[in-house]
């Protein structure tokens, strides 16, 4: 499996992305996934999406980005972490 580009988007790019990153990153390691993350904010999505194989965001992803993504709030509210972590190994690992 090749090295998985991962986009995670916040508001600003600073605060809550950070911590979602984090744990993707973690994740990945934990799964075996050789992984790059990059931390953007919400409005430079539309403009980064194509480059990358996922996106993870702790707001809504602009309607106009094919990339596929996966909702991160869960990793800031703590309800849903399980599901929102077996969302994305799926969708990197049917990437191939």
């Amino acid at each position: 499996m090749k090295k998985k580009r991962i986009l995670v988007a916040c508001g600003t790019g600073i605060a809550t992305s950070t911590v979602i990153a984090d744990r993707v990153k973690q994740l990945c390691i934990k799964a075996g996934i050789d992984v790059h993350v990059e931390q953007v904010k919400i409005v430079e999505v539309a403009g980064k999406a194509q480059d990358f194989d996922l996106i993870v965001a702790s707001t809504k992803v602009p309607a106009s980005v094919k990339t596929p993504s996966v909702s991160g709030v869960s990793y800031l509210s703590g309800v849903g972490i399980e599901k929102t972590e077996a969302e994305i190994i799926e969708k990197l690992k049917a990437l191939g």
